[in-house]
């Protein structure tokens, strides 16, 4: 095995340790975040039911954003939707045999790209050309939007410009998987795009993409509008008044 093969296993390994420690511990913050006022964004729902119709039109729709900024909504969406897409086509390097639904993805996962290209330019010009915007930009924001344009580029090469041995490539990322490491293909477009991706993997806990799951743990979203029906009161609170009470 070369070392070349060997340099990109542990990369992939240890940005993995990084990615599932890094959103385990963040996700552990969250979760800890006292919430001691009740303060949905009204008009809110008073059910928990309505709380997660709630959240699923923001996780699936970003309701709020289309609300607040119609622009950013389409170049937001456009990235999430070609990248979901992207991603599914992707599975077909971990799982064997492919099912039907992931075989009858494929060509649009492919062209996804282009999609998920373009909304991320979008945002990314929005950052240069919009004033109160570029005012608040900080050197990470456009890192973390060229990071991703690059990974959305170098993953295009491979497939419109020059071709990746597919074969080899899903038998190096299943040999990692099962610890039958092969060798991985030594195309230069190749292991740009793999670098990118750890690297990402590495920089997620810490950046502003974990608004994936911030979101769930928003109190503006995740609470019942039950003021008048219900007292909130925040389990740490609720302990400090028995032990005063």
């Amino acid at each position: 095995m070369s070392s070349l093969t060997v340099f990109y296993i542990g990369l992939f390994y240890f940005a993995t340790f990084v990615l599932v420690a890094g959103l385990t511990y963040r996700i552990y913050e969250y979760w800890k975040v006292p919430a001691p006022l009740n303060i949905p964004t009204t008009p809110a729902p008073t059910t928990r039911i309505g709380v997660s119709f709630r959240m699923f039109r923001e996780v699936a729709l970003f309701e709020s954003l289309f609300k607040s900024n119609k622009w950013i909504w389409v170049f937001g969406y456009m990235f999430h939707i070609g990248l979901a897409l992207v991603l599914l086509r992707h599975v077909r390097y971990f799982s064997e045999p492919l099912c039907s639904f992931l075989v009858f993805i494929q060509p649009f996962g492919k062209y996804a790209s282009f999609v998920m290209v373009a909304g991320l330019a979008g945002l990314w010009a929005r950052r240069f050309l919009v004033d109160r915007v570029r005012y608040i930009s900080t050197p990470s924001d456009h890192l973390i939007l060229a990071l991703l344009i690059a990974i959305g580029l170098s993953g295009m090469s491979m497939t419109f410009v020059a071709h990746t041995d597919i074969v080899n490539l899903k038998g190096f990322v299943r040999g990692m998987m099962m610890l039958n490491f092969q060798p991985l293909p030594t195309d230069a477009n190749l292991l740009v795009h793999l670098f990118l991706v750890a690297l990402l993997m590495i920089v997620f806990p810490v950046s502003k993409l974990l608004h994936a799951p911030g979101v769930f743990f928003s109190p503006t979203r995740n609470q019942v509008d039950n003021p008048r029906e219900k007292r909130h009161l925040a389990p740490w609170a609720a302990a400090l008044e028995r032990d005063n009470g």
